[in-house]
């Protein structure tokens, strides 16, 4: 009698077993079949290779849906259409972008999602039509480009030195440089001359300071010679006392002369000292005479 309850309790316990087995098994089905999805057009010009049929399609790394479908686009069989079904709840705007990633170095491929503007309106359906959600490059064909621009670039710029490196360019630098070197070498002459005439001028201007020192003492002398003649010409007649007045007069002129052309040609060196390339490079404007545009008398 025993016997046969135990059997009944643990048959009992079984069949319990079993129906919340299969109430929960059912459960869980009905939840997962209940989800609701929406479906978006994706066109990529690029390769799709490691993406496959039910491959993940994450929103900034969550996942919000699968791949459905996957193949060329009927009227430009260079861009593949992916057809997503991403879960309802999810908001595609129409800032959403789509771009090809990848595990790591798997070589498995999935789509990645990415919105930017929150206040973006929603990405729906117009006319019964699939919307297209935006693609973007993936990070390998961003890389594939910077490296193909680089390699154009690198090109360009090695023709660019061959070009300049030619023969006829080298004879030209060639010649360029020999005509750098003789032209170096008569401004060195040119400068040994320069410091030639410097260091004269130095010693022609010293001694025309003391010509000029002694030009004002003469004519200081004579100043005072002529005022001790004028003193002592009373027994003079008249006409004597003019004409070596007007001589002495004369000469004073000549001497105040000399000491003008005496400082100018100070003037003169002590330019030429100081800037000695105006010899060669400097370019004076005559000064203009009478009867020309800008004369003034002094």
């Amino acid at each position: 009698m025993e016997s046969k309850i135990n059997y009944t309790i643990v048959g009992l316990f079984v069949v319990i077993l079993t129906a919340v087995l299969l109430s929960t098994t059912f459960w869980l089905t009905k939840q997962y079949g209940q989800k609701t999805y929406d479906t978006y057009f994706v066109h990529l010009s690029e390769s799709v290779a490691g993406l496959n049929i039910d491959a993940a399609v994450k929103y900034r790394g969550v996942d919000v849906g699968s791949v459905v479908r996957i193949g060329l686009k009927a009227d430009n069989p260079e861009v593949v259409e992916l057809l997503l079904k991403i879960y309802q709840e999810i908001p595609i705007k129409t800032d959403t972008t789509a771009a090809l990633n990848f595990y790591g170095i798997t070589g498995l491929a999935y789509i990645e999602l990415k919105g930017i503007d929150k206040q973006a309106a929603l990405l729906k359906r117009v006319n019964d039509t699939i919307p297209v959600i935006p693609s973007r490059p993936s990070t390998l064909k961003r890389i594939d480009q910077s490296l193909s621009q680089f390699a154009e670039k690198s090109t360009e710029t090695l023709e660019n030195i061959n070009r300049l490196l030619g023969h006829k360019n080298l004879n030209n630098v060639e010649l360029l440089l020999f005509e750098s070197k003789e032209l170096v070498k008569d401004l060195r002459v040119q400068l040994e001359g320069i410091q030639t005439l410097v260091d004269n001028g130095i010693v022609m201007e010293n001694k025309i300071a003391e010509t000029s020192a002694k030009i004002s003492a003469a004519a200081t002398s004579i100043e005072q010679m002529a005022d001790n003649l004028d003193k002592n010409t009373t027994g003079l007649s008249q006409e004597m006392s003019r004409g070596m007045r007007t001589n002495f007069s004369s000469l004073n002129q000549l001497l105040s002369d000399l000491d003008i052309l005496t400082g100018s040609l100070q003037t003169t060196l002590q330019g030429i000292k100081n800037s000695p390339a105006d010899l060669l490079f400097k370019r004076s404007q005559p000064i203009p005479g009478p009867g020309e545009e800008g004369y003034h008398e002094k």
